[in-house]
């Protein structure tokens, strides 16, 4: 499907648009026009967007198409794959059993999850949180089998398995190594500490205190309602449905699926203090150091930007690309501002400087 055909449908299937007292219909407006040049320029089929303005749900809205083989309009209930968006949702539920005594963020974590084996020096919980802990992330010669796997696990612990037994690339603290699998670990460790299943522990300690009803496991056997088709281009830039992946490889990482109201729920509810005290949330949103004392540009599950950069403003955001998908969710925190955007087109780049362009319009920052 062409690109101009893709911007055509894009003007006659906007749906569902809940414009709030908090965001006013020109600057609604001005953000269709920012999404209408981005899917258009990048021919993305469908995009679900929500906005939070002063910690509640202020706008959302869903443009193109979920399913293009059936023209199912994309909606603010279309459901995506969260990608590495499922970083900081896994994080907060950690820092959760950290507040509740059952997690100790700096022992050896082979006290919550025995079955990942001691390595020459400890790992911690932190270090899977920030990215320090030396595990690898996809690569080597079965990069692309990993990142493709059509494998199904059956739980948290039997993913392990893939990377388990490999040597850390560098000592636990010395350096930011991103690692979806370091993610995976801190499930285990998760499964431990909260000594349930992982996603009844995500339900208990993340999902229904933050209202997020429609997120869950990505399993791909099971029915699941507004679910988005996926899209790729090949090397001709021809779109095509994406591969067929099975994320039980990755849940804790970003195997969920999620709306981007759910998103923006639990972005507002992050931001609010109704999830973590507020000692914790500034814990997660902290610069982390290795041991050379180096800051990172990652705290706690989120990633982030020096706030002097960028109008004064302090910055944490998460970007998620993986088979089928492309999504952001970006806060600043201190504003209590959001925006989830997840879209239904692997590969989509500057995700996050349009998130930022968002938030220039609603905060007019500025001016």
């Amino acid at each position: 499907m062409k690109k101009t055909l893709l911007a055509s449908l894009l003007l006659i299937c906007t749906l569902s648009t809940r414009t709030q007292p908090q965001l006013t219909p020109e600057k609604a407006r001005a953000i269709e026009r920012l999404l209408s040049e981005k899917m258009s320029e990048e021919g993305i089929p469908g995009l679900s967007i929500a906005v939070v303005l002063d910690g509640k749900l202020a706008w959302s809205n869903g443009y193109g198409f979920a399913d293009l083989e059936n023209y199912v309009p994309a909606t603010v209930h279309t459901a995506y794959r969260s990608a590495s968006v499922g970083k900081p949702l896994t994080a907060t539920a950690a820092l959760r059993l950290v507040e509740e005594g059952k997690l100790n963020l700096d022992i050896p974590i082979q006290q919550y999850c025995p079955e990942f084996p001691e390595k020459r020096r400890p790992v911690t919980a932190r270090h899977l949180l920030a990215h320090t802990s030396g595990i690898r992330h996809y690569g080597g010669p079965h990069h692309e089998a990993e990142l493709l796997s059509a494998r199904h696990y059956d739980s948290i612990r039997d993913a392990l398995h893939i990377f388990q037994e490999d040597t850390l690339l560098h000592l636990p603290g010395a350096r930011h190594t991103y690692s979806t699998y370091g993610y995976n670990v801190l499930g285990c460790v998760m499964v431990g500490a909260a000594e349930l299943p992982f996603m009844e522990a995500m339900e208990l300690y993340l999902f229904e205190l933050a209202g997020m009803a429609n997120t869950q496991a990505d399993d791909p056997c099971r029915i699941i309602p507004h679910r988005a088709g996926g899209y790729r281009r090949d090397e001709n830039g021809e779109l095509q449905n994406a591969y067929f992946v099975d994320m039980s490889n990755k849940i804790p990482a970003g195997g969920y699926l999620t709306t981007s109201e759910d998103l923006a729920r639990f972005a507002a509810a992050f931001m609010n203090g109704s999830l973590l005290s507020r000692q914790s949330m500034e814990r997660m949103l902290e610069p982390q150091q290795t041991l050379s004392g180096d800051t990172i540009p990652y705290g706690l599950g989120w990633g982030l930007f020096p706030g002097e950069d960028w109008y004064g403003e302090r910055e944490a955001f998460h970007g998620g690309m993986t088979p089928g998908v492309s999504t952001v969710l970006y806060l600043l925190p201190d504003r209590r501002f959001a925006v989830a955007i997840m879209m239904n087109l692997e590969g989509v780049g500057g995700r996050v400087g349009l998130a930022a362009q968002i938030a220039k319009i609603v905060l007019e920052l500025g001016k």
